[in-house]
């Protein structure tokens, strides 16, 4: 879905230096918290790391086409911690990529659409300033689904006007699920350590799952949301996507906390842990009580059951009880209130965030979005429409009964007579289902076709949701997902954490097979 989509071209020369540049034998290093330990043992430099990584996205980057900017002042910035005498900030000389809807001062933000296209930032979003105070180095933008994909129903995870498609590392061929895909392929492809991602409904979990990486959807309110294209106020969030727990916490301890501009995360300092690497030990499991949400279950095909049976197995070996048939209410009444929650506050939202864009944007407010599109219809909308746009223009204001009814009924539902109502009833600390199936095949006439997806739930309550790989189905990544109540992001973690060292590790994709297929 860009409007430039075509296939890369690569030179023999580039695919026989490929697994040169790719590999444990090279780059030894991969995590965030390897890095900042190799970093503070003098083993290497942050100019050095940033050298790395940006020769792996010149090589890599046009067959998955996960990264659509980079910052010309990322060199710099690794030199200036070079430079810098001690005390150090915690992600000091980590390079980092931003979602394409988060502000980062001297880059444009486009959310995906070449209606932003001239979205120059001025200065950085407060969940950015806070990364770059404690001293990463962001590298660039990575490619979204267009507007987090709520323009269509029929859109394809992945695409947008001003980055084209994204694909999955593990198999060029399928999606790698959105809206935050490129950050979840950048991530999987070893194009970068970790990647910031949004999520609205499984916009971070989703591509987490399928491209076998760790991803944390925050409370609403932990993380700041100023500075970042909304979509729904009542749902939006950023968080990490990783290549392990420990990095998602690691990056956890610096994006959380409160900020001025957005009221929702007032209370975001009084709940965010310490450190929420420090309960991160491998007995996190013992004692603990996960329940199966069996219609989050049911649907995926039988490889997918297997693997998810084979991780309780692992979980009850690490010493928790695991409480199946658990019946979380109001499963199928959430989504068509959602959608018109959505609805209403993407207009609002959208409106109130073009308002205050640069001179340089020409469409101020969803009305001139929808109409762009419509002028530019060729490239910006050669594969689906935009009828979700249009029936969210076509929506009245916050103010409507409509609205303030649908909004209150589902957070009822979601969080307090759902989420919370089942933990205490079955005295669970967490519920467990597999995050989504494997990454589905692009098909811009089908769209999207998800297996299954453990989401909702979390996202509409506004509650925490982690996802971590629980292995592979016919060579494919697959996401164990866990969500509890508000602020619980500390015991997610510890869990998660115990899991994932009790597993076998994931194997990494093959990028010199990733090049060729996108070659072809």
């Amino acid at each position: 879905m860009s409007i430039y989509f075509c296939k890369p071209k690569f030179s023999l020369s580039l695919l026989a230096a490929l697994p040169l540049l790719y590999g444990q034998q090279v780059f030894a290093s991969e995590t965030l918290h390897e890095l900042a330990q190799d970093l503070q043992a003098g083993k290497t430099t942050a100019q050095q790391i940033f050298d790395s990584y940006d020769a792996r996205i010149q090589i890599y980057n046009q067959g998955i086409q996960a990264v659509t900017t980079r910052n010309p002042q990322a060199r710099a910035d690794a030199l200036a911690v070079d430079l810098q005498k001690t005390p150090r900030g915690s992600l000091a000389g980590l390079p980092l990529l931003l979602k394409d809807n988060i502000a980062a001062r001297g880059m444009v933000t486009t959310a995906g659409s070449l209606a932003l296209a001239d979205n120059l930032a001025v200065q950085d979003a407060p969940v950015v300033a806070r990364l770059r105070a404690a001293g990463a180095i962001i590298l660039g933008k990575a490619n979204l689904s267009e507007w987090a994909n709520l323009r269509s129903s029929q859109s394809t995870s992945g695409w947008s006007s001003a980055g084209g498609q994204t694909r999955n590392p593990y198999a060029p061929e399928r999606s790698p699920c959105g809206s935050s895909a490129g950050s979840g392929a950048a991530v999987a492809a070893r194009l970068i350590p970790a990647a910031i991602g949004t999520e609205t409904d499984g916009s971070i979990v989703c591509p987490a799952s399928v491209n076998g990486l760790v991803g944390l959807k925050p409370t609403i309110g932990l993380v700041s949301r100023t500075g970042i294209v909304p979509l729904s106020h009542s749902q939006d969030t950023a968080g990490p996507m990783t290549l392990n727990v420990r990095d998602a916490a690691m990056l956890l301890n610096v994006m959380a906390g409160s900020d001025a501009q957005d009221p929702a995360t007032r209370a975001a300092n009084r709940h965010r842990s310490k450190d929420y690497t420090a309960g991160l030990h491998t007995s996190a499991l013992q004692g603990k009580r996960l329940g199966i949400v069996r219609k989050l279950v049911d649907g995926y095909d039988t490889a997918t059951k297997m693997l998810f049976d084979q991780t309780l197995v692992t979980l009850i070996a690490q010493g928790a009880t695991v409480v199946d048939q658990i019946d979380l209410p109001y499963l199928e009444e959430l989504d068509k209130d959602e959608l018109t929650v959505l609805l209403y506050e993407f207009k609002a939202d959208l409106n109130a965030y073009l308002a205050k864009t640069p001179a340089t944007v020409k469409t101020r407010s969803m009305e001139d979005v929808i109409a762009f599109n419509k002028q530019h219809a060729d490239t910006v909308m050669p594969y689906f429409a935009q009828e979700l746009m249009e029936q969210a223009q076509a929506k009245g204001k916050l103010s409507d009964a409509a609205y303030r009814q649908a909004s209150a009924r589902i957070k009822l539902r979601a969080g307090k007579q759902g989420i919370d109502a089942v933990l205490k009833k079955y005295k669970l600390d967490a519920l467990i289902a597999p995050t989504t199936g494997t990454a589905w095949l692009i098909d811009y006439k089908a769209g999207d076709v998800l297996e299954g997806s453990a989401s909702s739930p979390a996202a509409i309550a506004g509650y925490p949701h982690l996802t971590v790989p629980m292995g592979t189905v016919r060579g494919l990544p697959v996401g164990l997902s866990l969500f509890a109540g508000a602020w619980s992001e500390a015991k997610l973690l510890n869990m998660g954490y115990a899991f994932e060292q009790a597993r076998p590790a994931l194997p990494a994709p093959s990028l010199a097979t990733t090049a060729t297929a996108a070659n072809k």
